[in-house]
């Protein structure tokens, strides 16, 4: 954590300097600062490369090999099979 801080220290100096010296700004300074090294913690974050093999909430992903054979279980039908009745059969067992 002390690192942190001294990053947003010399952060904020470096905007109090480019902003010419100003006086009773300091808190404006370290907000400014503050943020702007979390933005770079940040995208440093997303520039790691990532576990392949652990899913977004930290579950171990199975490999894609592991689906191949999901289809080959047998069913009774599969969906689309045996067809809707038609409209027109529909119609003529009403009249």
């Amino acid at each position: 954590m002390h690192d942190v801080e001294q990053r947003i220290r010399e952060r904020a100096f470096r905007i109090w300097l480019d902003e010419g010296c100003p006086h009773g700004r300091d808190k404006i300074h370290w907000d400014m600062a503050s943020e702007l090294v979390a933005i770079e913690d940040n995208q440093k974050l997303t520039l790691r490369p990532i576990d392949q093999n652990i899913g977004p909430t930290g579950e171990p992903i199975e490999p894609a090999s592991a689906a191949a054979n999901t289809g080959e279980l047998p069913t009774l039908t599969d969906q689309g099979e045996g067809g809707y009745p038609s409209i027109r059969r529909q119609k003529e067992a009403d009249v």
